[in-house]
């Protein structure tokens, strides 16, 4: 809604109005349906059953449950699922009996989940990465985007 039809409600005794400007790009950031030719999107793509842990776990815990799946990393996310931090291989690997909060890296790169699969690719071979982290523009996770799947999707 633009300003001035905000200000126009308020004159019709609209007491709650709140002048919202964020449009397509915001909802496409929650990661609501897109349509339009500049697809596909990664978050249309992403594994949803990525593995996550909080920060009061014992690293040794998080090891041992991931150890019985195809992971090898771990995102740690608050109870609302706000991404802050991702345990990757080396701290997966250590010995020592440590928190995940003590283990992780914190703040790890997120992508929105408008962003094009084609971008997102030419992210990762630039950077080789193998993944990238899709949340929400409020920083809720959505799932994790494979390298291997965006190369599928563009080869077709």
């Amino acid at each position: 809604m633009s300003p001035r039809a905000a200000w126009r409600l308020e004159s019709l005794g609209f007491t709650e109005v709140c002048d919202y400007s964020g449009g397509k790009a915001n909802w496409g950031a929650y990661g609501l349906p897109l349509e339009g030719t500049l697809g596909p999107h990664a978050g249309e793509h992403v594994r949803t059953d990525v593995p996550t842990c909080s920060l009061e776990e014992r690293l040794q815990e998080v090891r041992a449950r991931l150890r019985a799946s195809e992971w090898d990393i771990c995102l740690v996310v608050n109870e609302k699922r706000v991404v802050l931090g991702r345990l990757g291989r080396r701290a997966l690997a250590r010995e020592d009996d440590v928190t995940v909060e003590d283990a992780m890296s914190s703040g790890p790169s997120t992508v929105r989940p408008n962003v094009s699969v084609e971008a997102m690719l030419e992210r990762m071979r630039r950077q080789n990465l193998s993944n990238v982290v899709v949340t929400r523009l409020d920083g809720v996770l959505l799932g994790l985007l494979h390298r291997e799947e965006a190369e599928r999707l563009l080869a077709q």
